[in-house]
């Protein structure tokens, strides 16, 4: 199970001509299969709460909360009901709220729908997959932003009005583009990747984290071949732009660097984790470049080897073989 405040993935922009593998991977026929999607709107009901004791009953009716969603709140938990029921009576909160509705919109069209139809796409390559349930909350940034379990998905609506919502998510700049209602679908299948992605621990070099990487965001694409590549990996469209263009320059630092096989996780912390730029490389070279590399060298083995599958792809758990059977030198596919 995965939850996490801070939005630490991914992640993800309009479509553009050189995305990766955009125009080659096709959605699977999963007419025949059913997802089952069942959501609850709990800040619905939260705000139907007319008292403490009310809200109180609230969150013993839905143990999951008060479990997971609010497991890193810096509310003490005997004080919980007090705290979220004073958010919940303050006027300004309340206009807030009524901010959000318009902000996100339909919760059907904008995340239930995308979400049914991304998660017959996973039933189609895994049948045994179990649908999990969605549940939205709106508690002013009390809880997390999203909470992920195999059979349980909350979604904090407060932390993805975007930017023209009245409070914002307490989180670096660079951070706060991810939290609009475009990134939801997108975050949450690439966590569900997880289940999915074959990792060898025992491989502990950047190589062996960019390829997991990649291969988590190679499976949202393909689960949802029109997701724009931004929305994947988290980079605004110029840097997206930019960085593709310069690749062959990123590629060749991480080989005269031989970054490929660094064990090192202070080394490693550097080009994996998000930062606002990659200074060692360069100033205008995005943050977490490493994982946006393994997604290319992905993105090549996929298009080097159409034979493949998807279930097939994540079962792979040698990241040397695919660097190898990409091809992959830092080149962008116009050159393939």
């Amino acid at each position: 199970m995965l939850y996490f405040k801070g939005f630490t993935i991914m992640i993800f922009l309009v479509v553009i001509s050189f995305s990766c593998n955009t125009d080659k991977t096709q959605e699977a026929d999963n007419s025949s299969t059913v997802s089952n999607l069942v959501s609850e709107n709990l800040d619905q009901e939260f705000f139907a709460c007319k008292s403490v004791d009310e809200v109180q009953g609230f969150l013993k009716k839905h143990p999951s909360l008060t479990k997971f969603y609010f497991a890193d709140s810096s509310v003490d938990s005997t004080q919980l009901a007090q705290q979220l029921f004073s958010i919940s009576q303050n006027p300004d909160f309340q206009s807030f709220r009524n901010q959000l509705d318009s902000l996100i919109g339909s919760r059907d069209e904008t995340i239930l729908k995308p979400l049914s139809k991304a998660f017959r796409q996973i039933r189609y390559y895994y049948p045994g997959f179990n649908v999990p349930k969605i549940q939205f909350m709106v508690t002013g940034f009390t809880g997390n932003d999203l909470y992920i379990s195999d059979s349980l998905i909350i979604i904090g609506l407060d932390y993805f009005g975007g930017p023209a919502a009245r409070y914002r998510p307490n989180v670096f700049d660079y951070q706060l583009r991810r939290y609009q209602k475009e990134y939801i679908v997108p975050s949450i299948l690439f966590f569900e990747s997880n289940q999915f992605n074959r990792i060898n621990l025992g491989d502990q070099t950047m190589l062996a984290d960019m390829i997991g990487y990649g291969k988590g965001y190679e499976f949202v694409k393909q689960i949802m071949p029109e997701t724009p590549d931004s929305l994947i990996v988290g980079y605004s469209e110029e840097n997206l732009g930019r960085t593709y263009n310069s690749q062959q320059q990123i590629w060749s630092y991480f080989i005269a660097s031989k970054l490929l096989y660094e064990k090192s996780d202070l080394i490693k912390r550097k080009f994996i984790e998000e930062r606002p730029f990659t200074s060692e490389i360069g100033a205008k070279i995005p943050g977490a470049i490493a994982r946006w590399i393994g997604w290319r060298i992905v993105s090549r083995y996929v298009a080097e080897n159409p034979e493949v599958t998807l279930p097939q792809l994540m079962e792979i758990d040698n990241a040397p073989r695919i660097l190898q059977e990409s091809g992959y030198k830092g080149q962008p596919d116009e050159e393939q």
